[in-house]
């Protein structure tokens, strides 16, 4: 059956993920920080490892080795792909681009086009919604999009409200056009409040403050925390409360837009952001705790790649079926958010 707007219909057709070797467990952590006791990480955020990129490792490295596990699976030839979204907050180089880089690296065409996209919790489901316009307007039929984050090279190693929870990663999601069947992919919703910038920043770095002597140099808060302009910070308490303020209303606005019910849906995969975030997530969504899958455990909070590593995980486990009714929320730094209603 075809999209009865007459638009070619999206579908995410094949998910690759890459973690770097390197593993920071929470004894480690415990170490580092005598406040914390590993067992109480782990009950508290859920996670009990993450994946830490090489000194020489970047955000490109990762978005390579992801692409090229994807091409390895046989869903698609390089030479098919028509366009690159590569979705990062710490990219090798200010200038240029990341996506041109991993271009050349990968051996796509000098006739596919490539973009980056600077966001980060939301990236993957602003990043989609992207891929499903590119197609629906007919500029690109296969595209590649990649998610991948360094974090830890913009973590102070004495900041423990912060280190315990992000790790490295990418993703390499195909997305695909096709004739034959209704779009997969959106309805969309999204939504943004720069006045909360501040809650999760890297001050320095960017025109607006270079780096110096001064922004280098180390601050302790009242509470322990250990950082610098340098490295990133966040208001914790500030982001639930925007998550718990911003991302109900949010759902509710995209369940009527697909016209889907509470019941109707299979699964809502959210940002994995950490245990309580998501357990408190689920009371204000008004779903049962079983809806909202956890899977972060071994990898921690990957920024952009969250959600496609958490579709990926539960493809690879048998447990997604097809025709499923799947909402994708993405919110965090910017502040920023989105949703998209997803038939699998």
């Amino acid at each position: 059956m075809h999209d009865p707007s007459g638009k070619i219909a999206a579908r995410i057709a094949a998910i690759a993920v890459h973690l770097p070797e390197t593993i920071l467990d929470n004894e480690t952590l415990s170490r580092d920080f005598p406040i914390w006791q590993a067992d109480q990480i782990e009950v508290k955020l859920g996670i009990r490892e993450r994946r830490i990129a090489g000194a020489d490792e970047t955000a490109g490295d990762l978005a390579v080795a992801a692409a090229e596990k994807l091409f390895a699976s046989g869903a698609i030839e390089r030479d098919q792909i028509d366009f690159l979204l590569v979705c990062t907050q710490t990219p090798d180089h200010a200038i240029p681009g990341v996506a041109c880089i991993v271009q050349d690296r990968i051996g796509l065409s000098k006739r596919t086009g490539a973009l980056d996209v600077a966001l980060g919790c939301s990236g993957y489901v602003y990043c989609l919604s992207l891929a499903a316009g590119l197609i629906a307007a007919g500029a690109a039929r296969r595209i590649l999009l990649i998610t991948t984050d360094t974090y830890s090279k913009i973590i102070h190693t004495g900041d423990r409200s912060v280190r315990p929870l992000f790790g490295d990663g990418a993703t390499a999601s195909l997305i695909e056009g096709d004739l034959e069947t209704r779009s997969h992919i959106g309805p969309f919703v999204f939504g943004t409040d720069g006045s909360g910038a501040r809650h999760l920043i890297l001050e320095a770095g960017g025109t607006r403050l270079p780096r110096s002597e001064d922004t280098a140099r180390l601050r302790e808060d009242a509470s322990g925390v250990v950082r610098s302009a340098d490295t990133l910070s966040m208001n914790g308490p500030a982001i639930l409360a925007f998550t718990n303020r911003e991302v109900p209303s949010s759902f509710d606005a995209l369940l009527a837009k697909a016209e889907w019910s509470r019941d109707g849906i299979d699964r809502v995969i959210a940002h994995q952001a950490n245990k309580f975030v998501l357990d408190t997530l689920a009371k204000k969504l008004g779903i049962p705790a079983a809806l909202l899958p956890h899977r972060f455990a071994e990898t921690g909070n990957t920024v952009s790649s969250t959600i496609p590593i958490a579709l990926a995980a539960l493809h690879e486990e048998g447990s997604l079926k097809r025709g499923e009714k799947i909402v994708l929320l993405g919110f965090g730094v910017g502040l920023s958010w989105a949703g998209a209603a997803l038939t699998w």
